[in-house]
């Protein structure tokens, strides 16, 4: 006679989520062990804690621009031994990213509301993180927006004294005059190396948008920078007050893929 499966004998099937085909990293564990990484309240002023925001100390990893997460959330998953932070000025994409962290019961991550160049202007200790991460910046296409564009000379020199000796700053866009614009800045401030194929790790895209533009054809331009030795905070002021502002032509706006990746 074969013997009787109790129904909570049966083994739980994986729960897994999936962006236009491709799985979101982890797993969707019981709710019980579900965890909050929402970070509600930066410093008023001076550095974050990040021993008291995740009980030890580890590298750490910022996600400046992270959306919905999806690249951060993949990293604390496979590098438990990483604290990581990711930020952005859309609350909307922070609560997508909270909820997916918190449902896979991640410890080693936060997810804040902030400005990229203000948190590193104002909440990061200098030579303390070890990666930067920063994908698809907002090109901005009217001329009356170009002023708003993140990353700037003085934002690179702030990615710079944030990063540890030797960190890397890894960057990502679709958009060609952005691309131009950073190889021009970028080996001012960082050994930069442009990466030919996808991400060893993504080959299918790291960020959703990636996602979008690999499907549907469209170019992606990446890059690794290790942060240049032997510059003080004075000497990286005084490079970028001399580097051109960001005032690239955007072209006009690819309107399929923004509209794909909102849908």
């Amino acid at each position: 006679m074969n013997p009787v499966r109790h129904s909570d004998d049966r083994p739980k099937r994986r729960r897994i989520e999936r962006e236009f085909g491709v799985p979101f990293p982890g797993e969707i564990v019981d709710e019980a062990r579900w965890t909050r990484t929402a970070l509600k309240k930066l410093p008023e002023s001076g550095p974050l804690d990040w021993r008291d925001l995740f009980g030890r100390d580890a590298a750490k990893i910022i996600d400046v621009g992270c959306g919905n997460g999806r690249y951060l959330t993949g990293s604390a998953v496979w590098r438990p031994d990483h604290d990581h932070l990711g930020v952005d000025i859309l609350p909307v994409v922070i609560r997508y990213a909270t909820r997916r962290a918190n449902q896979r019961g991640l410890t080693n991550i936060r997810f804040a509301v902030i400005g990229g160049q203000e948190l590193l202007e104002r909440h990061i200790q200098p030579h303390t993180v070890s990666e930067i991460h920063c994908y698809h910046p907002q090109p901005y296409h009217r001329p009356e927006d170009y002023s708003k564009r993140l990353i700037t000379s003085r934002f690179l020199a702030l990615v710079h004294r944030a990063l540890r000796p030797g960190g890397k700053f890894f960057v990502q866009t679709d958009n060609a005059g952005y691309w131009h614009y950073l190889q021009s800045v970028m080996p001012h401030f960082f050994e930069f190396q442009p990466q030919s194929t996808t991400w060893p790790d993504a080959p299918r895209g790291r960020t959703r948008r990636e996602i979008i533009a690999l499907h549907h054809g469209y170019p992606v331009f990446r890059g690794i920078g290790s942060s240049r030795s032997g510059m003080n905070e004075s000497a990286l002021l005084d490079i970028s007050s001399r580097l051109p502002p960001p005032l690239f032509d955007a072209g006009a706006p690819p309107g399929e893929l923004d509209r794909l990746e909102h849908a």
